[in-house]
């Protein structure tokens, strides 16, 4: 009897959306995750992620957390959300929880510098939305983190039961046992207040 080896990870681009098509965006992770912790280094793979926070519960959440985001990660469309899109601000007004001011669908997460630059999208020039450099993950003034909900479903190599069934998600706990106190990450099982 043979057993398969698990396929190494492999850098893809993935595309996802909002439900009405408003918001198009692309993002490249690394699949399976080349590290798998609650606490993974944040420039070495990407963070999957549910976190049982206030803010992250009620609009369903499922972060993921690239480990480049001015290269992993470019909004199609709109090239201006701040103007386009909707926003809900939180945590001292610093991030921007933006989403589709037609169907309401969270895609993505931020603050930080942003830019417009010009990339090559399947041999055309395009512009695109993207974060900006300066960046330096793990500082107060950059956050990017994409709702792997608004993944496109049937992408090879992309199933999100996989995650779960797998054990890559990290489950964060920022209510605490304690009013005021974060608890430990952990993977396989979310916190009070989490969701699967």
């Amino acid at each position: 009897m043979s057993s398969q080896a698990p396929p190494p990870p492999t850098r893809r681009l993935y595309n996802g959306s909002c439900h009405c098509g408003f918001q198009k965006y692309q993002i490249y992770l690394t699949l399976p995750p080349p590290i798998i912790s609650a606490k993974p280094a944040r420039t070495e793979t990407p963070r999957l992620r549910k976190c049982n926070c206030t803010t992250c519960h009620k609009m369903s959440f499922f972060h993921v957390r690239v480990p480049d985001p001015v290269n992993d990660f470019r909004l199609l469309s709109p090239l201006d959300p701040q103007k386009e899109l909707g926003d809900y601000t939180c945590f001292e007004a610093r991030i921007h929880w933006y989403f589709c001011p037609r169907c309401g669908v969270r895609c993505f997460a931020f603050a930080g510098g942003e830019q417009v630059k010009e990339v090559e999208i399947e041999g055309e020039k395009v512009n695109v939305w993207a974060p900006k450099e300066p960046w330096v993950e793990g500082t107060d003034n950059v956050y990017l983190s994409v709702n792997a909900a608004t993944l496109d479903a049937r992408q090879e190599g992309l199933d999100l039961r996989e995650w779960h069934e797998k054990g890559w998600i990290a489950y964060l706990d920022w209510l605490g046992e304690k009013p005021g106190e974060n608890g430990e990450d952990r993977l396989g099982v979310p916190h009070v207040g989490g969701m699967y």
